[in-house]
């Protein structure tokens, strides 16, 4: 099979686009916004992007609530979905107005960043605290911008849970993040951990 994309003929019953790029991290976004509300969506167009600096990014279809705050008050975090909050983060997913608090909604606890205002999820094993650094629309080759928004931050804080840290690193068979599949398909990344040595030069 092949296919343009300015067409699109794939066929498919589903566009297979993002189950191409799979997995991919999900970005749990916690924000807060200027009337003080709290905001928890989770981004599956989310990733580093580099070391040195620490810059994440988290990609929204529009300025949603996460874009929004983060924007507005120049800080998110980005906490790490595991198997066992799967169904919250699900949860906190659900397209409500905005000020609803999706903490409340799903039933985590909110905790403030040691070094930003804007909450993360307490139950996580691991969270990062962001400054924004970058937000941008994403150009096409017609030179026009959609309506995607790209948030980029730089991590300043880190917090990790001791359960998941064995012998000086964190072992991901206890982590288990979940990542995005495509269509609604997840996979439990602590399932089947292994390691590969990279060629020495």
């Amino acid at each position: 099979m092949f296919y343009s994309t300015d067409e699109n003929r794939h066929g498919l019953s589903h566009d297979p686009f993002k189950a191409i790029v799979a997995p991919r991290p999900i970005g749990w976004i916690g924000t807060k916004g200027r009337d003080g509300s709290f905001n928890l969506s989770p981004y599956s167009f989310f990733n580093i992007v580099s070391d040195r600096p620490k810059i994440v990014m988290f990609s929204s279809s529009g300025r949603k609530h996460s874009a929004r705050n983060a924007e507005e008050t120049g800080v998110f975090t980005a906490s790490l979905v595991s198997r066992f909050i799967v169904e919250p983060m699900n949860a906190s997913s659900a397209p409500v107005p905005y000020g609803v608090d999706e903490f409340k909604l799903s039933g985590l606890t909110p905790k403030m960043g040691d070094l930003v205002e804007a909450p993360f999820v307490a139950e996580a094993h691991a969270a990062l605290e962001c400054r924004v650094t970058q937000v941008i629309q994403p150009i096409g080759l017609d030179g026009a911008t959609g309506e995607s928004v790209m948030v980029f931050g730089q991590v300043v804080g880190i917090h990790i849970s001791e359960a998941i840290i064995r012998d000086g690193r964190i072992d991901m068979g206890l982590a288990r993040p979940i990542a995005r599949m495509g269509y609604m398909d997840y996979a439990d990344g602590g399932t089947d951990v292994f390691q590969i040595e990279r060629p020495k030069s």
